[in-house]
């Protein structure tokens, strides 16, 4: 993926945020939605993946026939929200190998601060993409892949379900070569860091926090 910044443009990935932007939307649905518009965005972040031919033999013939290459790709979650993008991707790709960043965002300051962190063996073998409902001000998803780069990752890309200029800029200037894949990318940010019109807090909408 050579563009720094994809939007998916697909019908039923903008009907669907739609669906999630709309503050009556329940906890419930919201869920089932980031479930399902998580695997269409990862239909786009998994591309341009690279692959190998195998010899099968089909009930008519044998074949060499394309599949995946190289070592299990890499799912990187930023907690806690990553999470509802991390179960519709792994239903895509259940053999994927799972990991988790923890960072929160001081409400003072908007600078990440990190609590956890724990990824799978040989990154920098493997594709690595890092999920995060929300790129806002970006600094929390560039010190994740930060940490992502001093564990060996190479070829990593960040999936995120909306982003604000702010943040891809930001991410930009941190990582220009790590591409970005979002369902919109929406006007600004506010005051407080929050994208508008964005959907608000991700993770207080999936798990019915506040």
């Amino acid at each position: 993926m050579s563009e720094h910044l994809t939007v998916v443009t697909h019908p039923l990935v903008q009907h669907k945020l739609t669906i999630m932007r709309d503050k009556d939307t329940s906890t419930a649905s919201f869920r089932q939605l980031l479930r399902e518009i998580s695997q269409l965005l990862a239909y786009e972040v998994t591309r341009e993946m690279a692959m190998t031919m195998k010899q099968i033999e089909t009930p008519m013939c044998a074949m060499d026939a394309p599949v995946l290459a190289g070592r299990k790709m890499v799912l990187v979650s930023i907690l806690r929200a990553g999470n509802g993008l991390l179960d519709g991707i792994l239903e895509l790709v259940p053999s994927a190998r799972v990991g988790f960043v923890g960072l929160y965002r001081d409400e003072e300051t908007l600078q990440p601060v990190q609590y956890y962190c724990k990824l799978p063996p040989d990154l920098g073998d493997r594709l690595v993409i890092a999920v995060d409902p929300m790129l806002a001000t970006g600094n929390s998803s560039a010190a994740a892949i930060d940490l992502l780069k001093q564990a060996g990752a190479r070829n990593i890309r960040f999936l995120c379900l909306l982003a604000a200029p702010e943040g891809v800029a930001r991410m930009k200037e941190a990582h220009p070569d790590v591409p970005i894949v979002t369902a919109a990318l929406d006007e600004r940010l506010n005051e407080k860091g929050y994208i508008v019109p964005g959907l608000g807090d991700a993770g207080d909408r999936m798990f019915g926090t506040r």
